[in-house]
């Protein structure tokens, strides 16, 4: 089997082709950083700036963190955590812990996405924020489509919308926690001195107001061990962001066609807490074809198949869990179903975590 590093140490003195990615997020960042590394000539393209505030789980479990030892990026020394333990709270339903037997790194994406950025930037990549790439032909040649989700403003009679806000002083029973709420779920990821508040929700029709009503909708339902938590909790409002026309439900791999990573190849349902993972596996999942592109010992078409197949074996099952588990979650008799089974099966909390890694 061809091993990366003796690609990379035979390719001296190559003529690399340049390779485009257009979006500048965790796999589009990864991706780039792989390919600088190995002398590949990288432009990327990136709508937004850095550093910005993202709706995020802002925890990384899974391969992912396996991805981040070997690019070298040095969490640790810029605030980022581990957490050790998880907990899962539902109306009718005792408070669900697990321990997590490989701890999930806790980080800002405030911190970890200018963290990406100036580590491709050192390495001598160009990178252009706040800029959309125009020339946009489909499949061509050696452009990466790292650029997120697909908009989907309504899924099966439902819209989705995310909120994120971090904030102090809010009580946690364990690292990394998920409160069920009447309109979807809320992840509560402690992040040094602060906690991340993310939440999935769904509504039959738009939610207007969502400026005014964040703090609502995040607050928890009335009564919930979620509103007690945060009754003294101080928001950081700057921090505040939500986005729309979410498909929470996984989309299949597609084959050929354009080379896709992160969101824009799959997105898996947010409560598995593994969209964060996948995106740094994706990107180096795709380094070593594209970077055999690049050398031109690779045809393009080639390459984007083999990005797709060899993503769509290593997330087959997990999405095909996470997708389940989502259903359960919001069909009634499934959740009832649910609910029940946790508390009794002290197992099974854990044996889920791990098919959705």
């Amino acid at each position: 089997m061809l091993s990366v590093k003796s690609v990379v140490n035979s390719s001296a003195g190559f003529r690399f082709k340049p390779i485009v990615i257009v979006g500048g997020g965790l796999s589009g960042l990864t991706l780039g950083i792989a390919l600088r590394n190995r002398g590949v000539p990288v432009k990327i393209f990136e709508a937004g700036r850095y550093p910005r505030h993202r709706v995020c789980g802002e925890f990384i479990c899974g391969r992912g963190q396996e991805t981040l030892r070997r690019i070298g990026l040095p969490l640790m020394e810029n605030g980022a955590r581990e957490a050790c333990s998880a907990a899962v709270f539902a109306e009718g339903m005792p408070v669900v812990g697990m321990k997590i037997k490989t701890p999930a790194l806790c980080i800002s994406r405030f911190v970890l996405d200018d963290l990406l950025a100036r580590e491709f930037l050192r390495l001598g990549g160009e990178l252009h924020e706040q800029n959309r790439f125009q020339d946009d032909a489909g499949g061509a040649e050696g452009i990466v489509h790292a650029s997120g989700r697909r908009l989907h403003p309504v899924v099966q009679g439902w819209r989705w919308v995310g909120l994120k806000v971090h904030a102090r002083g809010v009580e946690m029973r364990a690292d990394l926690e998920v409160h069920v709420t009447s309109a979807g779920y809320i992840g509560l990821c402690r992040l040094g001195n602060e906690v991340n508040i993310c939440g999935l929700f769904r509504s039959e029709t738009t939610l207007p107001g969502l400026a005014h009503r964040w703090k609502e909708m995040l607050g928890g339902d009335p009564g919930s061990t979620l509103e007690k938590s945060l009754a003294s909790a101080e928001f950081d409002d700057d921090s505040f962001c939500s986005v729309a026309g979410l498909s929470v439900g996984p989309s299949r791999i597609k084959r050929g066609g354009r080379c896709e990573l992160g969101d824009a190849l799959t997105m898996i349902p947010p409560v598995t807490g593994n969209g964060m993972s996948m995106a740094f596996e994706s990107a180096e999942l795709a380094a070593l074809p594209v970077f055999l592109y690049s050398r031109g010992d690779m045809a393009w078409n080639a390459a984007v198949e083999r990005v797709a197949a060899d993503c769509e074996r290593r997330f087959r099952t997990r999405l095909m869990c996470a997708g389940l588990l989502h259903k359960m979650m919001f069909n009634s008799r499934w959740a009832a179903s649910l609910r029940w089974m946790l508390p009794r099966f002290p197992g099974l909390p854990e044996l889920l975590f791990r098919w959705t890694r």
